[in-house]
This record gives structure tokens, sequence and C-alpha cells, in this order.
């Protein structure tokens, strides 16, 4: 057995956490390769490293003195050897490195990763494994995308004659010599990239909740947890979303087949959630989770016999590639076609794009309409069960919630459900009351 695990930042924001995650980590033995995150917030209040990190760099481009937010930095790692009790162990040199690159060049990129890259050595140097710098092993292309074939390559082959490592998250190398970062919560892809270049049979996210909700407990009061989940249902919820994984990390573990188990750093004993290919396993209610996001607009063309036209939809989608809008869903009809997009990215360019869909299709008519909120409806066994869609418009309109806009792919694993911002809340409570609670 050899298991992956990474840890997040409130995991190791402090050495009280750093000594549970030692015990983790030491209670099996097939937990051989390790990535961790930076040190997170300690209590309400308190800053990410990462956070701290930014504005040193951002001190630094600007010239100006940047000794006061270093030395905060310091502290924090300080205090975390300090209470491991590493007696013959110092950052020193490594902090000397960070001042004099972010004297000499600057760079926001490098700046992020050095939280990982610290808190790596220190975990290193606690459980006795060797230290593997992501630098090394993590490769982007000049437009920052992972180069997936090279990094596998390369992580294996430098892991292979190493029995017990610790790889720091979030970061790899660029092709111009230069340290990239992935996106925030980037440490999870990190630990799949492991995961899927050992052929780990387990691939352990630990985090500060006992794995993935049937909803967000900022809405519902203590919702179930998800047992098991497929990678397909995860993509879903994370998109829409669910932020507990980042929705990335499944590509590189998913084409090996490797299950991700997302546990609890504080409450080890939970079997947390269970991330897998395929199942035969059945969900205790019909569905897996609800998850979804405010702030979307919709953009109605209508235009008679549209459906005649060939290549009617490509040159409407034109309109919003060109101006760099990509759509989120778009539900259409015999003579109408609906684009959803992100009111944030479109508000700015909506002008322009309605005039290149009058230039390329010569509509009867666009409308816009804002204040669009999507609700996905996730589920595995939805297909398997008639009346899903049914009881699903029942609990909302019991809830007086009015639908604006209805989207199922023929998968039927997941509904995508349009209301207005301000009934996002509600509408989510009446799915999870009728499907959790009273399991109508």
């Amino acid at each position: 057995m050899k298991k992956v695990v990474k840890f997040g930042g409130s995991s190791l924001a402090d050495a009280g956490q750093f000594k549970k995650v030692g015990e983790i980590i030491r209670a099996d033995a097939s937990r051989v390769y390790v990535v961790p995150s930076a040190p997170g917030k300690r209590f309400d209040g308190d800053t990410k490293v990462t956070d701290l990190l930014y504005s040193l760099y951002h001190q630094a481009a600007a010239g100006e003195d940047f000794s006061g937010v270093m030395g905060t930095i310091r502290r924090r790692y300080e205090e975390i050897i300090e209470g491991l009790e590493l007696t013959d162990f110092t950052l020193e040199p490594q902090f000397r490195e960070i001042e004099q690159h972010m004297k000499e060049d600057p760079q926001p990129d490098y700046a992020a990763s050095r939280g990982e890259f610290l808190n790596a050595h220190i975990m290193a140097r606690y459980l006795g494994y060797t230290f593997v710098d992501a630098a090394e092993v993590i490769f982007f292309d000049d437009d920052g995308n992972l180069e997936a074939r090279k990094t596998k390559k390369a992580m294996a082959a430098r892991l292979a004659d190493i029995p017990r490592a610790v790889v720091p998250g979030f970061y790899g190398m660029g092709h111009d010599g230069r340290i990239r970062t992935f996106s925030r919560g980037g440490s999870d892809i990190t630990g799949s990239i492991v995961a899927g270049a050992v052929r780990a049979d387990v691939y352990e996210n630990w985090t500060d909740v006992s794995g993935f909700m049937v909803a967000d407990p900022r809405i519902i009061n203590n919702p179930v947890n998800i047992e098991t989940i497929t990678y397909r249902e995860l993509r879903e919820l994370s998109y829409m979303g669910a932020s507990v994984l980042h929705e990335d990390a499944i590509f590189p573990v998913r084409g090996e087949g490797i299950p991700i188990n997302i546990r609890n750093t504080n409450r080890p004993e939970d079997d947390g959630t269970w991330i897998v290919e395929s199942t035969c396993q059945k969900s205790g209610y019909v569905i897996t989770g609800i998850a979804g996001k405010k702030g979307f607009c919709t953009v109605l063309i209508y235009k008679a016999l549209m459906n005649s036209e060939v290549g009617f939809g490509r040159r409407v989608l034109q309109a919003f590639e060109d101006n760099g809008i990509s759509f989120e869903h778009m539900p259409s009809g015999i003579d109408t076609m609906t684009v959803v997009v992100h009111e944030d990215e479109f508000i700015h360019k909506e002008q322009k794009v309605v005039s290149a869909i009058h230039r390329y299709v010569q509509p009867d008519v666009v409308e816009i309409e804002s204040d669009l909120a999507l609700i996905a409806v996730v589920g595995r066994g939805m297909k398997s069960m008639r009346g899903t869609a049914g009881r699903i418009f029942s609990a909302l309109a019991h809830a007086k919630v009015n639908v604006r806009m209805i989207d199922q792919g023929s998968s039927e694993l997941n509904i995508i459900i349009g209301v207005a911002n301000e009934d996002f809340e509600t509408a989510i409570r009446a799915i999870y009351d009728i499907f959790v609670v009273t399991q109508l």
C-alpha cells in the first residue's frame, strides 16, 4: 500500500497542527509522500502566510522597505520550529535567498510559492523525509499551463528511489526558468500529480472538514456528508462552487484510477468522503449534492426559423469569442437560443456582443436579463429514479421560487436550474429539504 497525503493550510497553521499531522502520518506506514500547503489562519482575523507573501511582493515591486512583513513571515515559521523543538534546524539560508531574490527580481509567483517551500523544509526535517523541490519536477508551458506528460515523467523518475519524501504544493517551474504557481488551492493539484506519478493506491487530502457535504453549510445547517462521489459528480459540484477540493485535482489521478479520500485533520477518526471513478455503492439519497453560484446573466437570441440555418449557433458563439467571453450553458428552442455568461465578464462588453450577434446572424430580437443564480443538482442515482425533475420543481414552487432557466444533459447526471439571485438560498434549502430531510 502506498499513499500520498496532502495537508491544507489550516492543518499546518502552527506547531500544534503540525504535531497532529505528524501523528497522522506516523500512524500509517503507507503514508510515504507528503504535500504541504503554506500555513493558514490560526484564528479569526489572522492572515494566511500566502497573503503575507503577496504583500511582500507588492512592497518589493514598488521599491518599498519590506523588512516589516518579512519579519512577520519569519516569526511565523520560527514559532513553528520552536514549537516542534527542532533545536538544530534553521531556515535562515532560505530567508536570505528570498530576501535577495525580492530585492533583485521580485516576481509574484515566486513570492507566493515560498510559503509551501518553507513549510515543506520544516515538514521534511520533522518527519525525517527527503525534501524534493517542486520546481525540479513540475513544469509549466509559456502560457502557464501544466505540462502534464513531462511533469509525470520527471516526478516518477525523481521519486523512484526515494521511499519517503515531502514535495511542496502549489508551484513548479516555467519555460523561462521562473517559478510559476497554480491558482489558489493548487496544492491539491500537486498532491494529485504526485499520486499519479507514483501510482499510489490512495490520495488522501487532509483539510479542516470531514469531506464533502450535500450542500453548503453556510446555507444549510449541519448538512449530511457525502460518503462516496464519482469524479464526474465532483467536477459538476466543484465547478458550481463546492470548494473542498480544487476542481482540477482529479485529472492526474483519474487516468490511473486512484481514489481520493477527503479527510479531517482535526477528526482523523472520520472516514471522510471517497472520490472514485465509478462505484456500485448506492447513495443514501437520490441526489449526491447541491451547489451553485450567483452572478450570471442570459442573452436570448430570437429568430424565426433559426433551426434551419446551418451554422447559426457557431456564429452566435463567435460574437462571444471575439470579445473574450466564455459561455456557461446554452439551452435552446426551435426559434430561440439562450447563452448564459458570467455577468461580471459580460457587463462591460455587452453592447459589443449584441452588435456582433446582429452582424453575424441578423436576429429578430436580442434580450439580456441579469441577476441570475445557477444551481446544480447532481447525482448518479437520478437517471434511475423517475420524477426527479418534477420533485425539484414542485419543491421550488412550494417555496415560491420562480424557475427562470432549466438545462439538463443527456447523461442525466445533473440538472441546472436558474433562479433570481435573491431566491438562491431559498431554492437550495427547498431542494435539500425534499431530497434529504423529508425524502418525499
